[in-house]
């Protein structure tokens, strides 16, 4: 199943309480068990005005359903093509 990486402009995103990120982790597991298991949240990065998603799903136009039933942006969708760390270098 593809691998998508989900760019969310928010601004301000990087200063969201704890409770405020819990209720948005709850919104989006909300939608995904409506959604059935195809798709599938693995995790995320927030930063200063932006949330990076990384999503497993059977293409883009469930990750972008799952953004409008969660009122979540998804300004970027991107399928990811290879995954490198350094271990890649040995």
């Amino acid at each position: 199943m593809p691998k998508y990486v989900i760019e969310r402009e928010i601004p301000g995103a990087g200063k969201l309480s704890g409770e405020q990120l819990r209720a948005i982790s709850q919104t989006s597991c909300g939608v995904l068990s409506n959604m059935g298991p195809q798709i599938q949240w693995i995790h995320s990065y927030v930063t200063g005005d932006k949330i990076y998603c990384v999503y497993i799903a059977p293409d883009e136009a469930m990750i972008r359903e799952h953004a409008k039933q969660g009122g979540f942006p998804a300004n970027a969708v991107s399928k990811i093509t290879a995954i490198i760390d350094p271990a890649t270098a040995e």
